[in-house]
Formats: structure tokens, sequence, C-alpha cells
């Protein structure tokens, strides 16, 4: 199988990469100044055995490729804000003995939250989930770091409708030969769900910095408990606090110091975006539907779009403030 990595930033480009070097079949897809420099000097990949430079084919959209082949794998890696635009390019591009790659082709929906799952399953016969756990880093052209050990990261994978097939065991074997702890899973979208949970902090270190604050904990333990009942209201499963320890504890463990995750990321490159409508929004959106309040998610919602729209540098808010601002909407609710 060949694959088609859709957005080569930290988790495209340290899969496709790792692919590559357990010698698979891959081409990036970027664009910008990472897909320049991509091109000029390759992927520099930086994992707890070192780095390694990888040539890999890069290309801006389908039209680069000509028609698919029926073999192709397409791992959609982008943010869920750019999810839409990236499904509507590739869905229609033609695959070899006819058909689109929507009618035809498996699409991995790799981000964090659960919206990139249904907006694919709305345009694509053939949807995957996959949730990844895999602390990595993007903050320059060219470059990204994954440092965990003894392997770079925990994926799970599964048909986003419920279930496995032949196609995702084989997917999992090439992760799992790639160094990944990979497992299989019929019940994907529990462990997606599971992962939000956690993600709902990506807002606050954004906002206040990556460095550990007891007050930043206590911010994301009452986000946690908004999801928490919105997820009861609704009938949502995710995966116990015992199964995800059970399934991490000891395999990706990641070197001293302090890391920014992916929002914080976000803002340091200055993209002008930020994934919190499909992190706090979900709980929002869950709150709303189902008559539960969501303050604090949606002040964390609110706070880290502002950053992003403004070009704030990120964690240049105090954590007293932000805190100050969910107390004024919890009040309120």
């Amino acid at each position: 199988m060949r694959y088609i990595i859709i957005g080569a930033g930290a988790i495209g480009a340290t899969i496709g990469g790792l692919l590559a070097q357990a010698g698979g079949e891959v081409v990036l897809v970027a664009r910008g100044p990472h897909a320049d420099a991509l091109r000029a000097d390759g992927l520099r990949l930086t994992t707890a055995d070192g780095t390694r430079v990888h040539r890999l084919p890069v290309i801006g959209g389908p039209q680069a490729l000509g028609e698919l082949r029926p073999d192709d794998v397409l791992l959609l890696t982008v943010k869920t804000q750019d999810a839409i635009a990236a499904l509507d390019a590739w869905g229609d591009a033609e695959v070899t003995g006819g058909g689109t790659a929507a009618q035809r082709l498996p699409l991995v929906c790799a981000q964090n939250g659960v919206e990139s799952e249904r907006l694919a399953l709305r345009r694509f016969d053939r949807v995957y989930g996959l949730c990844v756990w895999l602390p990595a880093s993007f903050l320059e052209p060219g470059a990204v770091s994954a440092l965990g050990s003894p392997h770079p990261g925990i994926l799970h994978l599964g048909r986003a409708a419920g279930g496995a097939d032949e196609r995702a065991r084989r997917i999992v074997a090439d992760l799992a030969k790639a160094g990944f702890e990979a497992v299989l899973t019929e019940d994907v979208m529990r462990w997606k769900y599971a992962k939000l949970l956690g993600n709902l902090g990506n807002a606050v270190q954004a906002t206040t910095g990556p460095e550990p604050d007891p007050a930043k904990g206590a911010l994301l333990l009452r986000a946690i408990r908004e999801a928490k009942a919105a997820f009861a209201a609704a009938g949502i499963a995710h995966a116990s606090e015992a199964e995800q320890s059970q399934a991490r504890d000891g395999k990706a463990e990641q070197p001293p110091g302090v890391r920014g995750g992916s929002s914080w990321q976000s803002l340091r490159r200055g993209t002008g975006s930020i994934e919190a409508d499909y992190l706090n929004g979900e709980i929002s959106l869950l709150g709303r539907l189902h008559g539960i309040p969501t303050p604090v998610n949606d002040v964390l919602r609110h706070a880290a779009n502002i950053f992003a729209r403004e070009g704030l540098p990120p964690g240049s808010m105090s954590v007293e403030d932000l805190t100050a601002l969910a107390d004024e909407a919890e009040a309120r609710a």
C-alpha cells in the first residue's frame, strides 16, 4: 500500500517518515514554507533513536499524482478546521480502474477530537478512525521531533462506524512495523472520546503556557467534569482511565522537559487558526444539545480563538485571569 499523508505536520510527518523508514511507500502533502523545506532539504525527523533525513515525494494536492492507485491509503492529518477543504480536494480524485477516492479508497482520520470522522463519512465510503497518542513537535519548516520511547507513539485504529476489517489489519501491521504501538480496535471512537477529555486542556496550555501549574490542572478538571456530564447526557461511551493507563504506561515515555502541545504549536507557528472549536467546542455542542451547562469549555474555546485570530503570543495570559473568566461564566450559568 502507498500512504498519502495529507498534512505533513507533527503527526503526519512522524507517521510518514517512520513508515518510509520501515520500507513503506509514502507521499507527503504539504504547503507553504514547510513544503519548500521538505522538497529542498528533506524531512528532518528526530526520534529517540536520533535524527534522520527522509527524502520523500512532496506534493500540494491530488493533481500532482494523476490517477490514484487502488491500493492507496489516504491518511488525513490536517487539523480539523482544515478537514473539509482536504476532503473536498481528495474525494473527487480519480482512481485507476474507475471511480473516485471517496468511492474506493480508505481514508484514515488521525486528528484530535471526533468531528473529522463525521465530516469524512458524509463523503467517503471507507472511513477509519485513528486515536493518536504521539507527543510530537513541529515548530520550524522541514523539522519534526517525536521522542517517545520505546515506541514513538500509540495508535488505535478501527472503522469509524465501528468494527475492523482486513484493510485495518494491514494498516495496523504497517504501523507496527514502523515502530508504533499499533492496536486494532472495533470501538475506536470510544478511544477518541477518551482522548478528547485530555485535549480539553490544549486551550489552557495555548493561552497560559505549557509549564505545569496546579491552577492549570484544576481548570482542566473543571472542563473534564463538564465533558463527562455532557457525554452521560448524550449516551456517549469513552475508554476508562484504567484502560488508557494499561494501553499507554511505559510504552511511549517522553524525556524530561516542558513541551507545548498541538494548539500551543499552532499559535507558536502563527497559523492563524486553532482546533478549539472541535475540542472544547465539541463539549459546548453536546451541552447545548442535551441541556448541560458548559461554561468552562465555552471560555476556553473563546480564549483560544481570540489568541489565534489576533496573533497573540502563546502563553501570554495568566492562569489566574483565565480562571477568573471561567468563574464568571460559571456563576452566570
